[in-house]
């Protein structure tokens, strides 16, 4: 599913309420804190951290606790992607990785994210034990703040990341790697910070072309070092089936994952609090599934055959699918499911019921005389919902495989995944929303990235995102209205792979780069930021 088929550091002082920046009118007590809410502290100087003019600038601050004076220039708020959303100031040395020092936990079940951070700051992991001088501690609190919220706290020398759920405490020791990186010091104060939408996602197009196993993983670590929380797989289309399948071997595609690949991807995406979301499009872009079975390929009322779509009439067609749907939702074992929907041939035609007759009879058997080629449609959509939810799964659909039809209503649960406003009977976004969808934003316009650029389609740049693009903004460019905010889920990125040979896979990776880092800002916190594209972009290169 994507484009290609389709027809068509400046130093500032306080700033407003709620905005960037540090109050900065310097505190002439020992210790004294100050709030700021920030979208961007303020830029130049040193990495984020404060420290007395004669700290040790060897690299590592002592183990001991020093007692904050007002030799200490009031701390700035740390500098990371996604920025910081609130951080309280206050006065110290604040923090860096120490010779002896470790990091320790709480909860038993914050073993992985402290291994982890230990690994990656070169500390030594202490397990389930008290702080000490120059320690880094992990642990859950009782606060009800949403689960991927956190509390950051420096000072005393030591580091105290908490949060209500695991996945929270990881974003903050994700917030305390950035802080610290290229040698820079976790500024004295308290970080609280959350996301604003809790779906933040990234997708690719592994039909069209085969990643690599390992490419995806390291993927799956810059997705969760930048905090996003979901990985698409789109790996079934007309050009490729990229998974091995035990159900329907003779589908697969000679580049393709193993299990094993897949189990390691999923392993390593969970690790990250990253859930996969798998999809298998139908009943159109099932190519892949037709060269192997092309009894089921839908052919109109002459006899010519339909490329990508499958005859729903025919109840070989949703065995197929059920059955692979039912087996790989043992490979994929998290909350969410992509069903696809989009694009379905036998739809863009002018009497869809004088060109499939066979369609239309089928709709009519199932739904009385009334009923027609949409009615069938949509009831396969709902059937397949069925399927997943039976896994315990919540399933989307692309916007388009939503239909007018004379009766049958698509799943109430179905999540909506907007994309375009290009198909042919396009809906406003409002629709979905006034009826109280769920949606999720793929907008084409700014979040496709197409190899080669088919048709009208560019590549999107990080700076069209972090200037324009909020959430709201679900086709084209204009936002919906404001009060339709909590149901839009999210956004993702998508890469599709229409002429796969346009870019390597590093190519590829090199190009979505700065636009997942624009995204992730706005997925965190979608107000406009004041930090520069220019600012961004340096911070963006400096972290690495």
């Amino acid at each position: 599913m994507s484009g290609g088929r389709r027809r068509a550091p400046r130093r500032r002082r306080a700033r407003r309420s709620g905005r960037a920046g540090l109050v900065a009118g310097g505190l002439a007590v020992a210790g004294a804190v100050a709030v700021a809410v920030a979208v961007w502290p303020d830029g130049g100087g040193e990495p984020a951290g404060a420290r007395a003019p004669s700290a040790d600038r060897s690299g590592a601050v002592s183990a001991a606790s020093p007692s904050p004076t007002r030799n200490y220039p009031l701390s700035k708020a740390p500098r990371t992607i996604p920025a910081v959303r609130e951080h309280t100031a206050a006065r110290g040395p604040g923090w860096r990785p120490a010779s002896g020092a470790r990091v320790v936990v709480k909860d038993d079940g914050l073993a992985d994210e402290g291994k982890l951070l230990a690994g990656e700051l070169k500390l030594t992991y202490g397990g389930r034990a008290a702080a000490g001088p120059g320690d880094v501690e992990l642990g859950l609190d009782k606060s009800k703040a949403g689960p991927e919220s956190y509390t950051l706290t420096v000072g005393n020398g030591r580091v105290t990341v908490t949060g209500p759920a695991e996945a929270g405490v990881f974003y903050g020791t994700r917030t305390l790697k950035q802080e610290v990186h290229g040698g820079g010091t976790a500024p004295e104060g308290v970080v609280r910070d959350r996301p604003a939408k809790p779906v933040r996602g990234f997708m690719l197009d592994t039909a069209r072309k085969h990643f690599t196993a390992a490419w995806i993983e390291d993927r799956v670590r810059e997705l969760g070092d930048l905090k996003y929380n979901q990985l698409g797989l789109h790996f079934s289309d007309d050009q490729g089936f990229r998974i091995q399948s035990d159900t329907h071997p003779e589908i697969v595609s000679r580049q393709h994952l193993t299990k094993d690949e897949v189990r390691r991807i999923v392993a390593l995406a969970t690790s990250r609090h990253i859930t996969v979301v798998p999809e298998i499009d139908s009943p159109g872009h099932l190519g892949a599934v037709i060269a192997a079975h092309s009894d089921l390929q839908l052919r109109n009322v002459s006899g010519v055959p339909v490329r990508g779509a499958v005859d729903i009439s025919k109840p070989g067609a949703a065995k197929i699918v059920d059955d692979l749907l039912n087996e790989y939702a043992g490979l994929f074992p998290g909350a969410d499911w992509h069903l696809g929907g989009d694009e379905y041939q036998a739809l863009t035609v002018a009497n869809p019921a004088a060109s499939f007759p066979q369609l239309a009879a089928a709709a009519k058997d199932r739904y009385g005389a009334g009923a027609g080629v949409t009615d069938l449609t949509t009831g396969w959509l709902n059937d397949r919902a069925e399927v997943v939810k039976g896994h315990g799964r919540t399933a989307r659909a692309w916007n388009d495989g939503f239909f007018r039809s004379s009766g049958v209503r698509a799943d109430a649960g179905l999540r909506v995944g907007y994309w375009t406003g290009k198909e042919i009977g396009a809906r406003q976004p409002v629709e979905y929303l006034s009826a109280g969808r769920q949606v999720v934003n793929y907008n084409d316009e700014y979040l496709y990235y197409v190899l080669g650029e088919p048709q009208t389609f560019v590549y999107p740049t990080g700076q069209r995102i972090y200037e324009q693009w909020t959430p709201l903004v679900l086709r084209g460019t204009t936002p919906v209205p404001a009060k339709y905010d909590s149901r839009i889920l999210g956004g993702s990125f998508a890469v599709w792979c229409d002429l796969s040979n346009a870019q390597t896979q590093d190519q590829v990776a090199a190009g979505i780069r700065m636009p997942l880092r624009a995204l992730t800002q706005k997925l965190w916190d979608s107000r406009k930021p004041s930090e520069s594209w220019t600012g961004f972009k340096a911070l963006a290169d400096r972290l690495g």
